[in-house]
């Protein structure tokens, strides 16, 4: 028997599993697009700042990225945040969205951390 009382059933979630699985499964494809900002940061902000170091076969400039990867990242974010938009109106609750969107985006790295831990 169920310990759950008619009560519970009516009460909102915080979030839907639905948009957790989701999430997780946009974060699989997601691992690029965050592995080519960090990249990014790496060799030009961050190596500017002197907190890294530049990759020293990198000389290219930042015009390949903003040709290649950059709409590959824009249109991964486009994507996920179409997605997220379609999901909270159908799941969050009204007084609670503001912790959907930093849940997405950490169910949405999730993979990349647990491929950074196992590698």
């Amino acid at each position: 028997m169920s310990s759950a009382t008619p009560a519970d059933a009516e009460r909102p979630r915080d979030y839907s599993p639905t948009a957790a699985v989701v999430n997780l499964l946009l974060g699989v494809p997601g691992i690029v697009p965050v592995w080519l900002l960090y990249y990014f940061a790496a060799n030009w902000p961050l190596a500017a700042l002197g907190w890294t170091s530049r990759e020293p076969t990198e000389n290219d400039g930042v015009l390949p990225w903003l040709l290649l990867p950059g709409p590959l990242v824009l249109g991964s974010a486009v994507l996920w945040w179409f997605a997220n938009r379609a999901l909270r109106r159908r799941t969050a609750p009204h007084g609670r969205r503001a912790v959907y969107w930093p849940t997405s985006v950490l169910l949405t790295l999730v993979p990349t951390f647990v491929l950074i831990i196992v590698l």
